[in-house]
């Protein structure tokens, strides 16, 4: 059974510092025909089991808990019985969403996922979000980058708890040392790879976004 990646995007709104604002957020489901993982929950939890169909899901992966990322962990966490990772720097996001509710696993940097004979390794890349997060898949020289690093630069770092030098030492010190020919799957928006993106680092910087 070969490995494959499979993408849902789903719509809904992102709210935070009293603004609300329309997004399609994308959902990557990673495995083979036997078994996944779900990398965030956004907006649609029947849209996000249809691509993962009669597999089981070994595990909820949050590339961060902002509401747009995770509105529609509860009804999927019922209905795939997964547990839920999220970095701890992110749960008074969470806890904002559901505050009677947590999440099942601590996400630590250096953790490894196994699912489908692939090995999924945690990256903490704060930023975007203190416990932002990514996802490096070797074998399929992929990285699942959440909001952390976009086609054309960072994530926003202009809303609370972000920071924008923290976010460009996490892309230099953590996803600008992959190979070249790795394929970011971003969390919003089309995919790009490490070798499109690292030469513009400094651009970024001085822009200051």
């Amino acid at each position: 059974m070969s490995a494959r990646i499979d993408r849902a995007v789903t719509s809904g709104t992102f709210s935070l510092d009293g603004g609300t604002w329309d997004v399609d957020n994308n959902v990557w489901v990673v495995g083979d025909d036997a078994e996944c993982v779900i990398i965030d929950a956004a907006h649609d939890a029947a849209a996000i089991r249809e691509i993962v169909g009669g597999r089981r899901v070994r595990a909820i992966l949050l590339t961060h808990a902002h509401d747009d990322h995770i509105d529609a962990v509860a009804d999927l966490r019922d209905a795939v019985d997964a547990p839920v990772h999220l970095h701890p720097g992110d749960r008074m996001l969470w806890d904002a969403l559901y505050p009677e509710a947590a999440p099942d696993v601590e996400l630590a940097d250096g953790d490894v996922v196994a699912v489908g004979g692939l090995e999924l390794h945690a990256l903490h890349t704060p930023g975007h979000s203190p416990g932002s997060a990514c996802f490096h898949v070797p074998a399929l020289g992929a990285l699942f980058s959440g909001d952390t690093l976009f086609a054309g630069g960072p994530g926003a770092t202009g809303r609370s708890y972000s920071d924008f030098p923290t976010i460009i030492g996490s892309i230099r010190d953590k996803l600008l040392t992959l190979p070249a020919e790795t394929v970011v799957h971003t969390g919003h928006g089309e995919d790009t790879s490490i070798g499109a993106e690292a030469p513009h680092l400094q651009e970024w910087v001085d822009r200051g976004h």
